[in-house]
């Protein structure tokens, strides 16, 4: 029984280390990820409005284009 009893607690060990693992890879990742925004907010701050113009953005719309990378930022003007 009481073999038992010590490998199940072992195995509640180990899933309970896998899943602060987790925990912290994931707030690692989190925080690379706010790095690399904060950064590309920064860089395009310190660029003149010429310059946001030529890259076809403006000053207000620096936040959207940081948080979405991915997205073309010349589709979120409406056609005017």
């Amino acid at each position: 029984m009481s073999t038992i009893y010590r490998t199940t607690g072992l195995a509640q060990t180990t899933v309970s280390q896998r899943r602060d693992s987790s925990a912290l890879k994931n707030f690692w990742g989190a925080f690379q990820e706010w790095r690399k925004w904060e950064r590309l907010r920064c860089d395009l701050r310190n660029l003149s409005d010429r310059e946001l113009m030529d890259i076809g953005i403006t000053l207000g719309e620096i936040d959207y284009v940081a948080s979405n990378r991915d997205t073309d930022p010349r589709g979120i003007r409406s056609a005017g």
